[in-house]
């Protein structure tokens, strides 16, 4: 097993490097650069000040100059200095890394366990009530865009029922209240986000759940077990379901790089101070630096997701096994 993830790790440096090399020259070849926010505040700049504005940058070089530079950088872990502000990009991300995970990990959790008990629920019964109805309502919030959703909740329970906070991620006394308040402050906080984040993950793993559950409860051992006088709870629970969750451990590796993309959008929207809203800050900005750090954080991800997926093939299945 560690040789084979070993291999593995190996075979992703290309990858990782053949991406990171397509999103640099096409952020470069992308209109507009660093230099237009302060053009545009100050629409007097002059010619000479802008020339040394983009020397300060090193945008003065040729772009495969840039890009080797900025190579050099990526191998030490060393994203150089936000154009904004001028502070290390890896410290930036640092700081608002943590949101980002506990939001990403609690829906990841969530999503997984929803969803197994949704579809495990409507595999019990396929055609009834409950199995039409929850279709209907994890395929319409996965039909539903993220942002209008987020909008509409906000309206509702922020402005018309007045229950939840909009944005933000702690109220502006939240230094005198005590633990338990500013713990349900923050869950107050949280609970719009982390609903918009889960639902379009439900329909995925719910269905995938059912319809697997479904198929294996027609293979000959489960009629073979259900002869044998095993009641239904046991046929779902330890013998269906188990085999069911190969696919979603492929869903859940890849799942991954989705959820910190759908960060930019409600943590813009809520404005929580995630690695999310700080890429959406970025791109607005044309911050080359942080841009590409994001980016690369993005491809690793994805490529961690995949070998995560794989490598959980071996413990969900006992018929998969890795060699040398």
């Amino acid at each position: 097993m560690f040789t084979y993830i070993f291999r593995r790790l190996l075979g992703m440096l290309p990858l990782l490097f053949g991406i990171i090399t397509i999103s640099f020259m096409v952020i470069h070849l992308a209109p507009g650069k660093p230099t237009t926010l302060s053009e545009a505040m100050n629409p007097k700049v002059s010619q000479e000040a802008r020339a040394r504005l983009e020397k300060l940058y090193g945008l003065d070089k040729p772009l495969y100059i840039q890009y080797l530079d900025w190579s050099k950088k990526v191998i030490t872990l060393n994203f150089g200095a936000s154009f904004i502000d001028n502070r290390p990009v890896i410290e930036k991300i640092w700081e608002r890394l943590p949101l980002t995970v506990f939001i990403n990990a609690a829906s990841l959790a969530l999503i997984l366990f929803f969803g197994i008990l949704i579809g495990l629920n409507c595999a019990k019964a396929p055609g009834s009530f409950y199995d039409r109805s929850m279709n209907l309502f994890v395929f319409i919030g996965f039909a539903m865009p993220g942002f209008w959703l987020s909008l509409l909740l906000m309206n509702f329970f922020g402005l018309h029922l007045r229950w939840l906070p909009i944005s933000g991620l702690t109220s502006l006394d939240f230094e005198y209240y005590n633990f338990w308040e500013k713990a349900l402050d923050l869950a107050k906080h949280l609970i719009l986000p982390l609903f918009v984040s889960c639902l379009s993950g439900l329909a995925g793993i719910s269905r995938y759940i059912r319809q697997n559950i479904l198929e294996i409860l027609k293979t000959p051992y489960i009629r073979t077990a259900k002869a044998k006088g095993l009641s239904d709870d046991a046929l779902l629970k330890k013998h269906a379901l188990p085999n069911a969750l190969l696919p979603v451990v492929t869903i859940l590796g890849l799942s991954i790089p989705g959820l910190i993309g759908g960060s930019v959008i409600f943590e813009s929207i809520f404005a929580l101070p995630g690695v999310g809203r700080l890429f959406y800050e970025a791109v607005m900005a044309r911050d080359y630096a942080m841009i590409m750090a994001e980016l690369v954080m993005g491809a690793g991800l994805t490529l961690l997701g995949n070998l995560f997926a794989d490598i959980s093939y071996a413990y969900v299945d006992p018929r998969i096994r890795y060699k040398k």
